[in-house]
């Protein structure tokens, strides 16, 4: 029985909704402030470099302020963090507390962007062709403006929502050893504790040639790994070269590795991902995700989906690719070393042995040590809640009609993992719409539409307040 209602669910909230918003936010000059406002704080947040070596400390202080100029109290409005440069900003918006807190989070820190790799400054916000530019825009800068942006609007309303808002954007979500959200857990779970969780980060809307199709709701994500492949060697005088080098037997093995795909393994959020996803789709595109609900899965339509978009292929089996590697101690010597990382992101239901068993037989080599160098939490789906989706249905079929609304699992890892483990169910949801085959979180040219980021200011807006109103 359990499964047939949360089948019914999800059936539930691809229909579009009779209910929509008759309110229009186009124009209005609350709406031009609230925008402007977003937009200032959006780049102050991009100008403020939050690498892993920078910290995020003055990026919450910049929040903070923001929200105590804004007349928040000032014991509503905390810094906490383990070192200086590593602080978090938990605020906390009093509500009637008739229903326990909601808590939305967002990560300040960003990954490295170096100059020479872009076509511009990353840490100076651009506008430009219909696009903000900068390290961030997408990942995830946009939404932290957007939380604070609908504080502030909240709080100008005098609004007093049944249950309290907390909102907590921290650090070392990319990487590091100060986990903002693991260190709050650990430290001061009473200030983020709460009945469940919202991640921007976990989801939003994907767009394909210009058109929106998807708005997902990140029920699980998968499981990030790292592995060291290494290779040791006696090495030697370069002008005596051998044949046994360890730079070129470290190669062939990463040459097997790219070869190799892991099998296809789909879940129940995974297969009704590709069945709803169908339902915008046409011809041999939707025939293959429709053939992703059956059993056995169709193989060759599993590969031309792989093919058509490599997010396709994440969402379908647990994934390895190199990412950095070195060898060697000297241009005129034979290399005595060499190293590579391979990340994996691993899904939920497979397990980090079968992973690194995998690897020993792909790479086939005993020379080759494999070692799992860094393994991420471990944590359960969140049960789908018919009040979050059926609000996301509603404000989807309001503002973007049409789009399809369904449950998906993250390829990449967030920090809703760690809510999870912690025993707080977390839904990604976001408003912000991106191309799902112009991914540039982490990469060159990082950018997200103007348009785009204002309507999802909006959505973020009427979803907290819807979820915060009801009894």
């Amino acid at each position: 029985m359990k499964s047939l209602i949360t089948w019914s669910l999800i059936a539930a909230i691809v229909i579009p909704s009779a209910v929509v918003y008759t309110q229009s936010f186009e124009g209005s000059n609350a709406t031009i402030a609230h925008q402007r406002l977003a937009r200032e704080l959006f780049q102050e947040l991009i100008e403020i470099n939050t690498t892993l070596n920078m910290g995020c400390t003055k990026a919450a202080e910049a929040m903070a302020a923001r929200l105590r100029a804004a007349g928040f109290a000032e014991n509503d409005v905390r810094l906490l963090g383990p070192q200086p440069l590593h602080m978090n900003l938990v605020v906390r918006y009093r509500g009637k507390g008739t229903l326990r807190p909601i808590l939305l989070i967002g990560h300040l820190d960003v990954v490295e962007a170096l100059r020479q790799d872009w076509s511009f400054d990353p840490f100076k916000f651009l506008e430009s062709g219909g696009y903000f530019y900068g390290r961030g825009t997408t990942d995830m800068k946009c939404d932290d403006a957007s939380l604070i942006t609908n504080l502030i609007r909240l709080k100008q309303e005098g609004f007093v929502p049944q249950r309290d808002i907390i909102v907590a954007l921290t650090e070392d979500e990319e990487n590091g050893d100060a986990n903002g959200v693991q260190w709050l857990l650990t430290n001061h779970r009473d200030l983020i504790d709460a009945e469940y969780c919202i991640n921007p980060d976990g989801g939003g809307g994907d767009s394909k040639n210009g058109r929106d199709i998807v708005m997902t709701i990140q029920t699980s994500e998968k499981v990030y790994l790292d592995f060291k492949l290494e290779v040791h060697n006696k090495g030697g005088h370069s002008a005596v070269p051998v044949k046994e080098n360890a730079i070129y037997r470290l190669a062939a093995a990463l040459t097997r590795l790219a070869a190799y795909d892991f099998p296809i393994n789909l879940n129940e959020t995974t297969r009704m991902y590709f069945a709803r996803s169908a339902l915008q789709e046409t011809d041999q595109l939707k025939a293959d995700m429709l053939a992703m609900t059956e059993i056995p899965i169709d193989a060759a339509a599993a590969n031309r989906l792989a093919h058509a978009s490599p997010s396709y292929n994440s969402k379908m089996r647990t994934t390895c690719v190199a990412t950095m590697l070195s060898g060697g101690h000297a241009e005129n010597a034979l290399p005595q070393t060499a190293q590579a990382n391979i990340n994996c992101r691993m899904l939920p239901d497979d397990s980090p042995e079968n992973v690194l068993a995998t690897l020993k037989t792909v790479v086939a080599d005993t020379n080759v040590t494999i070692i799992c160098t860094n393994a991420s939490t471990l944590s359960p789906r969140s049960p789908l809640r018919k009040d979050v989706l059926e609000t996301l249905d509603r404000l989807t079929a309001s503002m973007w009609p049409g789009v399809i609304v369904t449950p998906y699992m993250s390829g990449g890892a967030s920090d809703g993992r760690l809510l999870r483990a912690a025993g707080i169910p977390v839904y990604g949801i976001s408003g912000m719409f991106t191309d799902m085959n112009d991914v540039r979180a982490h990469g060159k040219d990082e950018r997200i539409g103007v348009n785009e980021f204002y309507k999802g200011i909006e959505f973020m807006y009427r979803f907290i307040k819807a979820l915060t109103s009801g009894s």
